[in-house]
């Protein structure tokens, strides 16, 4: 088959490859009693690093960047659906299953997944690998990675050819999970790699940062959606990993601050593509704005649900709905105030706008010289959009 033709069948058969691996998911996830946010955060994850890299790939096919995000979202997706299988084979026993081995050695997939998410932010946003000392460390992290990835899948291969295999309630192989014997070598590696990986993740986007200070135009832009994109993962990622074992309402954030890692991909993905780029000050102003309000208002809540219910005499519904009613009520007079002060901040073209556009209109209130009104309305849209050619017309009564 020519390469013309073989390069987007390929495409195409990973990304179905993806979508028949998301919906089988679902049905095993249900039959195992596995279905809540906390579980299954994987798949909508793997669907958006692989639709990001497929557009991606489609629209510049030569750029490694697409095929990164593609390879992880069918990796990810891979460990999402076998895991599920896997307990239904060898944690409920489900004689009717057949291919049980299949899926335990495909489980371990999530870490290739993982060298191909660190891959495609290091590739960002020119394909090419970075020059200099950076590249010995690179070399260094993914060669720890592929140890590390081929010892996974062999301790899979090892404990189908010994007969001894147990899941854990997640899907995962407890010999990877707690490794002993000749596979203590590889939870050192594991260790060591995901050290590296931490290292390297946050030097790699502190390195940027005076880029992005050097950087004009369409560069900087990118580089502030990858930073920007970044941030929400790490955040997401850190809500996760500290909060996934609390219930209630704090578990429920924990929970929820997963599905803030597919700020990864879509960030990449506009950054390549360049859609939309000159909004990202808008996007994160607006994300910034509305995470400090959630998370001020889970903490009014909860503090007024405790308040009411431990130290005033009200009974458990009562003290919820006057929370809720008082969280409710100072959602809008602090959604105001907060995105004024971040757009002061993350959104400094509309805050300048604003502030311009509010003093023309105060200004305006007084004039009553049309030549005045002119010239003052030529200077406001001259330096709040900044257009190439201004003109005005004034019809005369």
């Amino acid at each position: 088959m020519p390469l013309a033709r073989l390069v987007p069948t390929t495409r195409i058969a990973l990304l179905g490859l993806l979508c028949v691996l998301a919906v089988a998911y679902f049905p095993f996830a249900e039959a195992e009693h596995q279905l809540t946010l906390g579980n299954t955060f994987l798949t909508p994850l793997s669907l958006c690093f692989g639709v990001a890299g497929y557009v991606v790939a489609r629209h510049q096919p030569r750029d490694p960047i697409g095929w990164t995000l593609l390879a992880a979202g069918v990796f990810l997706g891979l460990t999402s659906t076998a895991s599920m299988y896997a307990i239904a084979v060898y944690t409920m026993h489900r004689s009717g299953f057949p291919l049980g081995s299949i899926a335990l050695l495909l489980q371990p997939s999530w870490a290739p997944g993982i060298l191909m998410i660190a891959l495609s932010v290091v590739l960002f946003p020119d394909g090419r690998l970075p020059s200099g000392r950076w590249r010995w460390v690179l070399w260094a992290l993914f060669g720890t990675g592929a140890v590390w990835v081929g010892g996974a899948f062999a301790i899979s291969l090892s404990a189908l050819g010994g007969g001894s295999i147990r899941v854990d309630s997640g899907g995962n192989l407890l010999q990877a999970t707690h490794p002993t014997g000749g596979w203590v070598w590889w939870g050192l590696v594991q260790n060591v790699f995901f050290v590296l990986l931490l290292v390297v993740g946050i030097g790699s986007l502190v390195s940027r940062i005076p880029l992005y200070r050097r950087a004009a135009g369409e560069r900087r832009q990118q580089l502030k959606a990858l930073l920007a994109g970044a941030g929400v993962t790490l955040v997401g990622a850190i809500l996760r990993i500290t909060l996934s074992g609390v219930g209630g309402v704090i578990g429920f954030v924990g929970n929820a601050g997963a599905l803030g890692l597919i700020a990864l991909p879509l960030s990449i993905a506009v950054g390549i593509l360049r859609y939309r780029l000159y909004d990202i000050d808008r996007l994160i102003s607006r994300t910034v704005s509305y995470t400090l309000l959630t998370t001020f208002l889970v903490g009014v809540f909860s503090g007024l649900v405790l308040l009411a219910t431990r130290v005033l005499p009200f009974s458990s519904p009562v003290g919820v709905a006057a929370a809720t009613l008082a969280a409710a009520a100072l959602v809008s007079p602090l959604r105001g105030r907060l995105q004024r002060l971040v757009d002061r901040r993350f959104n400094r073209a509309r805050y300048d706008a604003e502030a311009l556009v509010t003093t023309f209109a105060s200004r305006l209130r007084d004039a009553v010289d049309v030549e005045t009104v002119r010239s003052s309305l030529v200077d406001v849209a001259v330096r709040a959009v900044e257009p190439s050619h201004v003109s005005l017309w004034i019809r005369a009564e």
